[in-house]
C-alpha cells in the first residue's frame, strides 16, 4: 500500500487528488507546508470529502507544518509517493531533489516557468526509477476519448489534413481567474498573480493543449511523433486585474511585490494569455490559452477543439453556444461516402462507449455518450493519481511516457524563447 506525501499544496489540484477513496493508497496521509492560508485550504478540501453525504473518503490528514518542508519530508519519510501543486517557478528543483531521494512523484503542471530550467527538466526525465509524472487530465473527458478513437479510425478519419495550409489540430482554451471549486469561490494565493512564479500565458494552460495534441499525433503516427516538437511562432498578452478582482480572488486589495511595470494605474496587468503555433511531428498546430476576469454564472472553463482530418472534421466545443456543456461534432473532409463512413464507426464504437447516438448539426452530426461516462473536471483527478499507481505497478510504459513529458515542456521553453509580447490578442483568422 503506498503512501501520500503532500509537499506545500499552494494549488487546489493537490486535494483534488484525494476527491474519491483508493484502495491502494494509506487512509492516512500527511501534509509538509508552511503554516498559513495554504495549509488550511487544503485542510479545508480534505475534510470537505470526507464529511460530504454522498461517497464521503476516509482520509486521515496528518499536517507537519514549520519552515523548510521539503527537507523534513525527505527525512522523515513517512510515505513514497509526494503530490506537488503549487508554486511553479521551483517546481522542477524540487521534483529533481524529490527524485533523487528516492520518491516517486506526481506533479501538477506546468513544470516549467523559465526556459532556463531545462537542465532540470532532462534531469527528471530520464528512464527508470523512481518516476515523476505531471497530472494531466484532460484524457479522462468522456468526448476527448471519443475523438481519439475516431482520429485512430483510417477508414473515417483518413489522416491530419495538412496540405490546407492552416493547423491541423486548432486549440482555444479559456478560463477565469475568479472561479468556483467544490462549489465554492477558490481562493488563489498572491504568487499566482506573478506570472514568474506561476508560469505566463505560454505554459501554463498550454502544458494540457500539448498533452492533447501529443495524443492524437501518437494516435496516427506513433509515438515516436509526438516527441518530434518544433515551436514555430508564439505571442502573449495580459488581462487587466483590478483591485476588486484581485480581492475577490486573493483575499485581499493590497497587490503583491511584482516586477516593475506589472502594475500600472491601479491595475496588475497579469501575463496569463498566450498563443503558440507549432508541428509535433509532420502535424502543424496551434494553441490559444486566455483567461477572463470571472467566470459566468452557470457556466465554466471554455474549450474549442478542431481537428482536421482529410476523412472528416471533428469539433469539441465546450462554452456559452453549447450552454457549457460538451458536444462533439464531426462534419465530412475531403473524402466521399462521409455519412456511410460515420454509420461504420459508430458501430464499432457503441461497445466502447454506453449510449454512443447522433443527431443532424449543420453540415455534420453532433455526437453524445451517456453522460455517466464523465464525471467532470474535478472526478478526473483521482482517476490520474490511479493511472499512476498502475504505472508503479507496472511500469512497462514509463520510457514513452517520460519521453513525451519532456518533449512537452522542451516545446513550451522554446515558445517562451521566440515570444512576441503584444498588448492584445492578435488576430489569427
Amino acid at each position: 500500500m503506498h503512501g501520500l506525501l503532500f509537499l506545500d499544496p499552494g494549488h487546489f489540484h493537490a486535494a483534488l487528488t484525494l476527491r474519491a477513496v483508493n484502495p491502494r493508497v494509506a487512509c492516512e496521509i500527511h501534509l509538509y507546508a508552511p503554516e498559513g492560508a495554504e495549509a488550511r485550504a487544503f485542510a479545508d478540501l480534505v475534510e470537505n470529502f470526507n464529511g460530504r453525504a454522498e461517497a464521503p473518503t476516509n482520509w486521515e490528514l496528518a499536517q507537519h507544518l514549520g519552515p523548510d518542508s521539503l527537507a523534513r519530508l525527505i527525512a522523515e519519510r513517512r510515505g513514497d509517493i509526494v503530490v506537488l501543486a503549487g508554486r511553479n517557478d521551483t517546481k522542477l528543483t524540487t521534483i529533481r531533489a524529490l527524485r533523487e531521494a528516492g520518491f516517486q512523484v506526481l506533479a501538477d503542471k506546468p513544470w516549467i516557468t523559465n526556459p532556463s530550467a531545462i537542465s532540470d527538466l532532462e534531469a527528471v526525465t530520464t528512464p527508470g526509477p523512481p518516476l515523476a509524472v505531471d497530472i494531466m487530465t484532460s484524457r479522462h473527458i468522456a468526448l476527448a476519448r471519443l475523438r481519439q478513437r475516431l482520429v485512430a479510425m483510417a477508414d473515417f478519419f483518413g489522416d491530419f489534413d495538412v496540405e490546407s495550409g492552416g493547423p491541423a489540430i486548432e486549440q482555444t482554451s479559456r478560463h477565469h481567474i475568479h472561479k468556483l471549486v467544490n462549489g465554492k469561490p477558490l481562493r488563489r494565493p498572491d504568487w499566482y498573480f506573478d506570472s514568474r512564479v506561476q508560469g505566463d500565458g505560454l505554459v501554463d494552460i498550454q502544458s494540457h493543449l500539448v498533452d492533447q495534441a501529443q495524443w492524437l499525433v501518437a494516435t496516427r503516427h506513433g509515438q515516436a511523433a509526438e516527441c518530434e516538437v518544433e515551436a514555430i511562432q508564439a505571442r502573449r498578452w495580459a488581462t487587466p486585474v483590478d483591485r476588486e478582482l484581485y480581492r475577490q480572488s486573493a483575499g485581499t486589495d493590497v497587490y503583491p511585490p511584482l516586477a516593475e511595470g506589472v502594475v500600472v494605474d491601479d491595475v496588475l496587468n497579469l501575463n496569463c494569455n498566450g498563443i503558440i503555433d507549432a508541428r509535433i511531428g509532420p502535424v502543424p498546430i496551434r494553441m490559444l490559452a486566455e483567461w477572463g476576469a470571472r467566470e459566468p454564472e452557470g457556466g465554466g472553463d471554455q474549450l474549442n477543439v478542431t481537428v482536421r482530418g482529410t476523412g472528416a472534421r471533428i469539433v469539441f466545443r465546450q462554452g456559452p453556444d453549447t450552454g457549457h456543456k460538451a458536444e462533439l461534432v464531426v462534419a465530412p473532409g475531403r473524402d466521399g461516402d462521409f455519412e456511410a463512413r460515420l454509420r461504420s464507426a459508430i458501430s464499432a464504437l457503441v461497445p466502447e462507449f454506453s449510449g454512443l447516438a447522433t443527431d443532424v448539426a449543420g453540415d455534420g452530426f453532433r455526437l453524445s455518450v451517456d453522460p455517466d461516462l464523465d464525471g467532470g473536471h474535478e472526478s478526473h483527478f483521482p482517476l490520474v493519481l490511479d493511472e499512476f499507481l498502475d504505472l508503479l505497478a507496472a511500469p512497462g510504459g514509463a520510457e514513452s511516457l517520460t519521453a513525451r513529458i519532456r518533449a512537452r515542456y522542451r516545446l513550451l521553453a522554446e515558445a517562451q524563447g521566440i515570444a512576441e509580447d503584444v498588448p492584445s490578442p492578435p488576430d489569427v483568422a
